[in-house]
């Protein structure tokens, strides 16, 4: 089975893939903290790209836009431990101690240094994964506050973002979609992160662009998938995953009927 995935609660789960590489969206609507055993992870922002290897722990903060790469490495395959911080659960732990003063949160991925407190308390995971049937939900959840626990102690900064439990606003459509394009989501999600219902969104990018959402984000990838290729030298599998398309077939098609060749035969015309 090239990629399977073992819960211990509906909070905590072991994924492991060997195939060529696993393609998702994040914007996740709960905080994602992640140790990744084996294997790599290459995170694509509107502005910037971030790998993990082996041994990394990074949390994922909720709404947050990228498109998430994972790949089989050294003969081994991408294996991650997951654990979903609920807006509930930081809610519970946020409203006993003092308040935590409001300020702008980044949207960025928060990487940890390694420590100690936080590699013996993801490791000790790993033997709970044999268990399939009835593991105790208190357990689950006591490992999920220690987690939280360790990373308000080792980097306080990030008590901001586990703290914050606002709800997008309505903010410039155009200037988040010129950013943020290449993130292959529904509409409904780029709707509610520009704090619009999906029927005002529809109408108001339809003002803005003089098209609908659909052609206009096939057109922008498109174009920035030209760039990558005949500027930046990026090879078409790398520039199928990054640019928002779900497939090298169906990215190859779209792109063949835009420019009259396919990113392969382009390359090819180049070399000659």
């Amino acid at each position: 089975m090239e990629y399977q995935v073992t819960y211990i609660s509906p909070e905590i789960k072991l994924s492991e893939y060997q195939g060529k590489l696993f393609k998702t969206e994040a914007a996740f609507d709960e905080h994602l903290l992640v140790w990744l055993i084996s294997g790599e992870t290459k995170m694509v922002q509107a502005d910037q790209n971030v790998v993990f290897g082996p041994g990394d722990t990074f949390l994922i903060p909720r709404n947050l836009l990228a498109t998430i790469i994972n790949y089989p490495k050294d003969g081994l395959p991408h294996k991650a431990v997951a654990m979903h911080l609920s807006t509930q659960r930081l809610r519970e732990i946020f409203k006993t101690g003092d308040p935590i003063p409001k300020t702008m949160v980044a949207q960025r991925i928060v990487s940890f240094h390694k420590h100690p407190l936080l590699d013996s308390c993801l490791a000790s995971l790993i033997p709970y994964f044999e268990i399939q049937d009835n593991f105790p939900a208190t357990i689950a959840s006591l490992k999920i506050n220690e987690a939280i626990s360790i990373l308000r102690t080792i980097d306080p900064s990030v008590e901001a973002i586990l703290a914050n439990f606002e709800t997008p606003g309505k903010i410039d459509l155009v200037r988040f979609m010129e950013k943020n394009f290449m993130f292959n989501l529904p509409l409904e999600k780029f709707s509610y992160l520009t704090g619009r219902s999906l029927t005002t969104f529809k109408r108001d990018f339809g003002k803005a662009f003089d098209t609908t959402p659909q052609r206009w984000l096939t057109r922008k990838r498109l174009e920035l998938a030209y760039y990558q290729l005949m500027e930046k030298g990026k090879r078409p599998v790398e520039i199928c995953y990054e640019t928002g398309f779900e497939n090298l077939s169906h990215f190859s098609y779209a792109f063949k009927k835009q420019y009259g060749a396919s990113p392969s035969e382009l390359l090819g015309q180049l070399k000659r």
